[in-house]
């Protein structure tokens, strides 16, 4: 998840902490992804000798000047916010992945989607609902606008795909570093003839107030997690106009698809408002979360 304003030009520096010598091939390939995909980051690598305990951590985040990337002795990627170490973290989904379908997973209730579906994910966020996503056998299009979001993602796809039983889902993914609103600017401006490129589905998950995850009458609700709490540092919510551009740049992405519906999905807190105030043409929930489908 995102906000929906356009990528920052100005280089992002990243203090990068990696905790053994024999990790240096590692090191690189996280350079060659930021090369590769012409990420905005500059990284100040350091070798980190001492433990890093979670009372070291915070230490480390309290004095920082910049964000702090670790690369643990798994080589796995994360971010230090407020000590905490957030990362995609993707195997911790396998179970949900293996067994996801529209009996157990509500996402897929609403997207409807197939084998042959192409998706984007506009709000990518930590790529949890891509995942699920792609489950289907769906291609779809993870778009994040903040760069060090999208490195976090691209570190994780490659770490995954090293895991011969994740490799064919690795491969239905396919990351980009942008904003929502340009992306799907490129692609309106675009004729598109070749039904291959017909995008099926738009899947919306924008940043909203941490205060709309409890509902307003009781003032109960989920609690936030670090990963929310995270994104919160990084991203705000769209504006009421915003959240317009958002879903109408949305719809007409998918109305490309001729006589096929295409469909628009936004996942919201239970009793969050509707995006830009547009009612759906129908809607899936559960006790915490709602998603509002835009068919064209």
């Amino acid at each position: 998840m995102t906000n929906v304003k356009h990528v920052p030009t100005a280089a992002i520096n990243c203090q990068l902490l990696y905790v053994s010598q024999t990790q240096a091939s590692q090191v690189e390939s996280l350079q060659a992804l930021i090369a590769e995909h012409a990420l905005p980051i500059i990284l100040n690598i350091e070798l980190v000798t001492e433990k890093l305990n979670q009372k070291r951590r915070q230490q480390l985040c309290h004095t920082a000047t910049q964000p702090i990337l670790l690369l643990d002795e798994k080589d796995k990627l994360s971010w230090l916010s407020d000590g905490l170490g957030v990362a995609p973290e993707w195997d911790k989904l396998q179970r949900r992945v293996v067994s996801a379908g529209r009996k157990s997973e509500l996402l897929l209730q609403a997207a409807k989607i197939t084998a042959d579906s192409r998706v984007i994910d506009a709000t990518a966020g930590f790529g949890h609902d891509s995942l699920i996503l792609a489950s289907t056998g769906a291609q779809v299009t993870m778009l994040e606008q903040q760069p060090l979001m999208a490195l976090l993602l691209l570190a994780e796809q490659q770490r995954m795909s090293a895991l011969a039983n994740w490799q064919k889902l690795m491969s239905r993914l396919h990351i980009i570093n942008t904003d929502a609103l340009s992306y799907f600017e490129s692609i309106n401006n675009e004729s598109v003839a070749d039904n291959s490129k017909i995008v099926d589905m738009v899947y919306l998950d924008p940043m909203f107030p941490e205060d709309s995850y409890q509902d307003s009458k009781t003032g109960k609700g989920a609690k936030v997690g670090k990963h929310m709490q995270a994104l919160h540092q990084l991203a705000s919510p769209p504006t009421l106009d915003e959240e317009r551009q958002l879903l109408q740049s949305a719809q007409a992405v998918v109305s490309q698809n001729g006589q096929k519906q295409g469909r628009v999905i936004v996942k919201r807190p239970q009793s969050a408002p509707l995006l830009a105030h547009q009612q759906p043409s129908e809607s899936w929930h559960n006790e915490a979360v709602r998603f509002d489908g835009y068919f064209v």
